[in-house]
């Protein structure tokens, strides 16, 4: 049994328990991946085909990674396999990547005629605006709106059940909005990210034969940060289990901290009551961080009573105690992370604190910055910028940018079937760049009355759609990256942004990136490379927005930081109000729940914390600017939460003389 050496004990009875309920509670850097790696290997090992095992977790990024892992360890039995075995390994997915899957294989059990166009979180709020002022509702902020949809559709309620239940004139008018953004979706054959979930889950709930064979198709179900599913996302996966209820979950109820999108804690917590007779696994032993930094975790979740008992040890070093700031305001606070990295980068050593590199200095790459709010960003830019220290930001999203959603639409309005106007992405690229068609004209296009334009404005419209012939023909011949690149050439973008001095450069360097990105899917068969380059590309999330290549320091939220590791964080902010975060109660997570609010909270420092493998630098401003003004501030509860032994106070840069007046 090869693939057990270098697992502990509670590692390996995870892995050889294969059959049956299994709830591994991992703590955070206690090797849950290799786990669930180690434990498909196991059950191939045994005997089952790879493809007849499931795994899913959340982010496209991770399940790279799982893939990766999980085929490096089946891969050991691949000799004494069948030829089969060669050519199968376990379907490796994400929640949504899967619930498209389901989608596309029953399109027309659920009325599409074609595998249907994906609208990301832009492409929704558009269409919410419109459906808001259709139903006289525009003094509803279209953002809170969208964010209730979300909301519901994460607990499986539907536009018309939503409508019934509807209390007051705010929800009867979102109610009825919604309504109408339902019809635009269907008229567009598109689903939002949240249909890919309810309709999957719909499909199996109300398809008892689509459930059996999918049942049939994955007999071993594995869900990763199980804490982190909503209402949809566990039914989805209790629906997939079959009779011998061959279900594994891995999570920690620590690190539960998307509370605020739908993420229920009650589902880690009831799930040996839903699958009586279940195993559970405690993996509590952290290979990630030193024994400063879990103290001073277990300090902070200690606190949280909604949780079950667990201790992360470590046989990692001691380490260096963790660095307390205390910044005058928010440049203040900058200038000392900047300084920190510039002496760590330098060789400079801090306290007894061990080089990240031994004998070498810092890379860039080693160090995060982590903020509750993506606001305080801006202060830590700039001083980063000054220095000339090179960062990126995590969450400035690439497949947001105008550019690349221009070039994308003109692809995906290509694509469209004979008589189908596409049109979102046609209403997008009309003007791209500018042939002065105006907003009457597209109406017109759109309702199939292009014959009543003037003779002038029929030619422009001619040009486009011959663009858009063109480009659908070579979509038929040619690869990915060579349609994307026809596009930026022949739609006129790459004229337009080489004359333009200012913002061109960047924005062509944003458009060849994507021809890099499209190239990725050169090598995939012709006729479904396209749609699997564009499929990926609605599916990306933030942390599939990091590029590993690149030497730079990370800047990003708490939230966007989870399942990430650093040598060296930066836990900024740290003040009452602003982390621990202060809701209205009104707007609480769950109403009439402010603790649940305080326990999230408590829970995203856990996670903050337990991001670093080496060094903490923990930092807040006795003055810190919101809106506009500047407002004196307390530190935050959660530095008096850690024992006095694991902090030491930083000092303040050296101050000029200090003169005072009468």
């Amino acid at each position: 049994m090869n693939h057990l050496e270098g697992l502990n004990t509670a590692q390996k009875e995870a892995v050889l328990h294969t059959q049956g309920p299994l709830l591994v509670l991992a703590g955070a850097g206690a090797g849950k991946t290799r786990v669930i790696a180690h434990r498909v290997a196991e059950i191939v090992r045994r005997g089952a085909a790879p493809e007849e095992i499931l795994a899913i977790t959340f982010t496209n990024k991770a399940a790279g990674e799982m893939r990766n892992r999980i085929q490096g360890e089946t891969s050991r039995f691949a000799a004494q396999g069948s030829p089969r075995f060669r050519l199968n390994t376990p379907f490796v997915s994400t929640f949504h990547s899967l619930g498209l899957l389901m989608i596309k294989e029953n399109a027309k059990l659920l009325g599409f005629t074609r595998a249907p166009t994906i609208w990301d979180r832009a492409d929704s709020l558009r269409e919410i605006k419109v459906a808001l002022k259709q139903s006289g509702a525009e003094d509803i902020e279209a953002r809170a709106a969208l964010s209730l949809i979300s909301k519901q559709k994460g607990h499986g309620i539907t536009a018309a059940e939503f409508g019934v239940g509807a209390e007051n004139f705010r929800e009867r008018a979102i109610a009825t909005a919604w309504l109408a953004y339902e019809r635009a979706l269907h008229k567009e054959s598109a689903v939002d990210f949240d249909d890919l979930l309810l309709r999957a889950m719909h499909l199996l709930r109300d398809h008892s034969n689509v459930r059996e064979r999918y049942q049939q198709r994955w007999k071993y179900i594995h869900i990763d940060e199980y804490q982190d599913t909503n209402f949809v996302q566990a039914q989805l996966a209790e629906l997939l289990v079959g009779d011998a209820k061959n279900i594994c979950v891995v999570g920690d109820i620590d690190q539960t901290i998307y509370g605020w999108r739908g993420a229920e804690i009650a589902n880690i917590l009831s799930f040996e009551k839903k699958f009586p007779g279940a195993k559970t696994v405690l993996l509590e032993e952290n290979y990630r961080s030193t024994k400063n930094i879990l103290a001073a975790a277990n300090d902070i979740i200690s606190k949280n009573n909604n949780r079950v008992e667990k201790n992360l040890y470590t046989k990692n070093q001691d380490g260096e105690a963790l660095s307390l700031y205390q910044a005058f305001d928010e440049l203040d606070e900058a200038q000392f992370i900047v300084r920190k990295i510039q002496e760590l980068r330098a060789g400079e050593t801090c306290g007894n604190f061990p080089q990240v590199k031994p004998a070498e200095p810092a890379e860039p790459r080693d160090f995060a910055v982590l903020y509750r709010a993506n606001f305080q960003s801006r202060a830590i830019e700039e001083k980063l910028l000054t220095a000339g220290i090179p960062y990126q930001v995590l969450g400035t999203r690439f497949f947001e940018r105008k550019e690349v959603k221009d070039a994308l639409a003109f692809v995906r309005c290509a694509l469209r079937s004979e008589g189908e106007e596409g049109g979102a992405d046609l209403v997008r690229v009309v003007n791209v760049p500018p042939r002065g068609i105006g907003k009457v004209t597209v109406l017109k296009i759109l309702a199939g009355r292009e014959r009543e334009l003037p003779g002038a404005m029929r030619g422009k419209v001619a040009i486009l759609r011959s663009l858009l012939r063109r480009i659908q023909e070579v979509t038929v011949t040619l690869p990915p990256s060579e349609v994307v690149r026809f596009v930026i050439v022949e739609s006129g973008m790459e004229g337009v942004f080489k004359e333009d001095k200012i913002e061109g450069g960047e924005r062509l360097e944003n458009l060849r990136e994507l021809v890099s990105l499209a190239s990725r899917y050169d090598g995939y068969p012709k006729e479904t490379a396209l749609e699997s380059f564009l499929e990926s590309v609605a599916l990306q999330s933030d942390q599939d927005e990091l590029k590993d290549e690149q030497n730079a320091v990370r800047l990003m939220t708490v939230h966007a930081a989870k399942g990430l590791e650093f040598s060296v964080v930066f836990i900024t902010g740290l003040e009452e109000g602003l982390f621990p975060y202060a809701r209205d109660p009104s707007t609480s997570l769950r109403a009439g729940d402010e603790d649940a609010d305080k326990e999230e909270e408590r829970r995203l420092c856990y996670v903050a914390l337990t991001r670093a493998k080496q060094k903490v630098f923990l930092s807040y401003a006795s003055y810190r600017t919101v809106f506009g003004s500047k407002n004196a501030t307390l530190p935050s509860q959660f530095i008096s939460d850690i024992s006095d032994h694991l902090l030491v106070w930083e000092s303040p840069e050296r101050l000029g003389k200090t003169i005072y007046l009468d």
